[in-house]
């Protein structure tokens, strides 16, 4: 490691807060097994909060954002790990109360980290990030309850979002009709693009008012909205299928009845990317760079930035505009 790298360091005295590059020692980062060369990193809302002042993301002042890495471990205490293997190490504290990926080196506990699979590079893997991860999780989760191809369409939700684009991608890729959901009339072309079979109004799913019960449309969906869409979502889906809900960008309340699980066996499956058991984490990282990868992976980078871009960029992700994945290449 360096005497001196960079770090994108957010730091908040008082009422003064301050988003900078900074040259930092390594006795800045905290001691931890595993030390990692910070090749690519990804920009996601998490990341967006913890660089605002009024974010209440960051626990403890001065830090170093950034949820998601992938890059090359340069020295370890962890028998798991060794000089040169590369890994991705996304989620549980990272970001949020231990310093993340926003610089050319970190310091992480072993159990945090994933070996780089077979089949995907550094970049890929970031490009996927926690969203394509969420994406992934929660497809997985939809199979291991029954679902598959030849039971009817799939709904995404939110589907121009990063966790909503990457269903979409990886649900085509394993052959399933997808229906997408989006308000955004200007990104049909995109989600056709992905692989949506349908493309309709988020007012098709939610029109305003919860039915107790709704025709029977969909096999599964991937619901990273929550809030009372979601409630009128599982009044709608097929006998004995499953809802995967990963957000809340619709809200909290959740005000559906119980006639979609007693009368129609319908499952609700709660989807949790930070803290997901390794042995789940390992498949479905594994399953990414198979099964669900896309030909066209890259097609989802909006713009690839360095650390030096990162204060201006960041605040764009709060914004609500960007599409795709905005790329943060460290070394």
């Amino acid at each position: 490691m360096k005497d001196e790298f960079k770090a994108l360091v957010v730091n908040k005295v008082d009422d003064e807060f301050s988003i900078k590059v900074k040259n930092v020692s390594p006795a800045f980062l905290p001691e931890s097994d595993v030390h990692i060369q910070v090749h690519y990193s990804g920009i996601n809302y998490k990341d967006g909060l913890a660089g605002n002042p009024n974010g209440k993301i960051v626990r403890k002042y001065p830090f170093i954002p950034g949820i998601d890495l992938a890059g090359l471990v340069i020295s370890s205490n962890d028998p798991r790990f060794k000089e040169g293997d590369k890994v991705i190490a996304t989620s549980y504290d990272i970001g949020v109360s231990h310093f993340g990926g926003f610089s050319e080196y970190a310091s992480l506990p072993g159990d945090w980290i994933v070996p780089l699979p077979d089949n995907l590079t550094l970049k890929e893997a970031m490009i996927v990030g926690t969203a394509g991860f969420t994406a992934a999780l929660s497809i997985q989760r939809l199979e291991e309850n029954n679902l598959s191809p030849e039971k009817g369409k799939v709904l995404v939700t939110g589907a121009t979002g990063g966790v909503g684009s990457f269903a979409v991608s990886f649900l085509n890729s394993l052959g399933y009709q997808v229906e997408a959901s989006t308000g955004k009339e200007s990104e049909y072309d995109y989600l056709r693009k992905l692989g949506a079979s349908t493309i309709i109004s988020r007012d098709m799913t939610y029109g305003g008012k919860v039915k107790a019960l709704g025709s029977q449309k969909w096999a599964a969906a991937v619901d990273p909205v929550g809030g009372e869409p979601l409630a009128s979502i599982l009044s709608q889906i097929q006998y004995g299928g499953s809802v995967a809900v990963s957000g809340l960008t619709a809200g909290t309340k959740l005000p559906t009845t119980i006639f979609p699980f007693i009368l129609r066996g319908v499952n609700l499956l709660g989807i949790d990317s930070v803290y997901c058991p390794m042995e789940t984490r390992l498949k479905t990282w594994h399953r990414v760079a198979t099964d669900f990868k896309p030909s066209n992976l890259e097609e989802f980078i909006s713009q690839e930035i360095t650390l030096d871009q990162l204060p201006n960029v960041l605040p764009e992700i709060l914004e609500g505009q960007v599409r795709g994945r905005t790329i943060v290449k460290i070394v």
